[in-house]
């Protein structure tokens, strides 16, 4: 018996149910498929980012199993023409939840199925399927705490082991590579790149490993702070299901029973875990979550259109240094700190008020991790417009925020480097000084760094006017 594998965003061989599976039955035709389809606010294509790490990860793959089928276009079309080529009685998948991919998978199945073709599809991008947890009502959670609360009542079923061996049928079809163009070239921006990650399911592992071992205590605190080690930069591995959520928790827990004391610490670790599976399960549940306010009462808040502030804010010119530092982060390594996320998110929401959906895009297009579900939700909750919102009215104080989570200004030092000079109070509001201090640093605002492109108070009081509009609309959930 010959089985078609697609990997889709499960590219590991560890803890991938549709190829333990297959290789228990006979010969595997592992494929991959580049689907560049792109529907606005349906099946968002993938970033530029993101499109780097796919050509690695692929890579990795394909020396890992030893070959790998690489074709491009529609699914269906290219599902029938590798059947037709090999002579394949079933195709396995696991399971994805994005809208498109539901629907686009329906049909797939059906018309397989119809043609005697066996298709069978897997859970292995989730701890929990998003139908699973369900409220006393019988309905989807809208509130991250119960959700989690609920979610740690079911049992996690502990990973497959990856198989000891695939039989790889014979497949006279497939591209190179570096036919699918995914890598930068005029310019390179993604230069020394390959220096800051080990893209690949051996390089999820130990990736994990060194986090538990070295910065797993203290998460529950330091994890807020971008001028420490302690956060797992797994969420690209994960992303592209270079490792599975099952591998982490069953990792984790068993730390956790080895040693007590880190509990909390892993308890938090994964209930970050635990906000990946409530995007999904809000992203299952309300599916036009990426393209519309989840509360519409949002609809009437009164954004404005700025090009310039916009594009100040990409490039990490906006005169607030924690702001910029994690412009230039994300720019610059294609990945940012959580805590950071939040300032600038807030930032470009409420300070410029612009609409997060212009966040969400640029996130997707330089995010490593860019997922669908984690983007649009959290995008949402800081705007305040989606579910277990943080309220509108909360509005980070970017001087705050830099002098509480980046003390000694390590962070804004690292990707500020013109600030290099500045004491660790000024570093995060050179705005503040005077003439003389800047000068003595050798800054000069708007030619060595930029002033402010708007001002803190001012900004605050024009989100809070606008709120007004949100708080007079229906309270309706999408």
């Amino acid at each position: 018996m010959t089985t078609i594998v697609w990997f889709r965003q499960d590219l590991r061989l560890a803890d991938n149910p549709a190829l333990f599976q297959a290789a228990q039955q006979g010969a595997v035709v592992p494929l991959f498929i580049l689907d560049e389809t792109e529907t606005p606010g349906a099946c968002p294509a993938l970033g530029g980012a993101g499109r780097w790490w796919l050509h690695h990860s692929l890579k990795a793959l394909g020396e890992d199993l030893g070959g790998l089928v690489l074709l491009r276009g529609d699914p269906a079309e290219q599902l029938a023409r590798v059947i037709k080529s090999t002579g394949a009685t079933a195709v396995f998948w696991n399971r994805c939840y994005e809208p498109h991919a539901i629907e686009r998978d329906t049909v797939i199945k059906t018309t397989l199925n119809d043609q005697g073709i066996s298709v069978k599809s897997f859970k292995a991008a989730l701890l929990h399927e998003p139908w699973q947890i369900e409220t006393k009502a019988g309905g989807p959670f809208k509130v991250y705490s119960p959700f989690w609360r609920a979610a740690l009542t079911r049992e996690v079923e502990p990973p497959l082991p990856r198989p000891t061996k695939v039989e790889l049928a014979d497949s006279a079809l497939g591209e190179g590579l570096e036919d699918f163009k995914l890598l930068p070239t005029a310019p390179d921006w993604a230069d020394g790149w390959g220096n800051l990650w080990q893209v690949g399911e051996a390089g999820a592992r130990a990736r994990l490993e060194e986090f538990l071992e070295q910065d797993l205590k203290g998460y529950g605190t330091l994890r807020d702070r971008p001028d420490l080690p302690n956060v797992s930069r797994l969420s690209p591995h994960l992303h592209f299901g270079e490792i599975s959520p099952r591998q982490i928790w069953a990792r984790t827990r068993f730390l956790e029973e080895g040693c007590p004391e880190i509990s909390k610490d892993a308890g938090k670790f994964l209930s970050e875990v635990g906000w990946r599976e409530f995007s999904h399960h809000l992203l299952y549940h309300f599916p036009s979550l990426p393209d519309k306010n989840w509360r519409p009462a949002f609809d009437n808040y009164p954004w404005r259109e700025s090009a310039e502030d916009l594009r100040a804010w990409q490039r990490g010119m906006t005169g607030y240094p924690i702001v910029d530092a994690g412009m230039r982060e994300l720019w610059q390594t294609g990945y940012m700190h959580n805590r950071v996320r939040m300032v600038v998110a807030s930032f470009l929401i409420k300070h410029l008020r612009l609409h997060w959906k212009h966040g969400e895009a640029w996130f997707r297009d330089t995010l490593l991790d860019a997922d669908l579900a984690n983007n649009s939700a959290s995008w949402q909750w800081v705007a305040g417009s989606g579910a277990d919102a943080a309220p509108y009215f909360r509005i980070f104080n970017p001087m705050t925020q830099g002098r509480k989570f980046d003390p000694d200004g390590i962070y804004v030092r690292r990707f500020c480097p013109e600030l290099s000079d500045l004491d660790n109070k000024s570093i995060h509001a050179p705005f503040e000084m005077t003439d003389l201090e800047l000068a003595a640093a050798g800054i000069r605002l708007g030619q060595d760094y930029p002033k402010p492109i708007v001002d803190h108070a001012t900004a605050r009081a024009a989100a809070l006017a606008g709120y007004e509009a949100v708080k007079t609309s229906p309270e309706t959930a999408a």
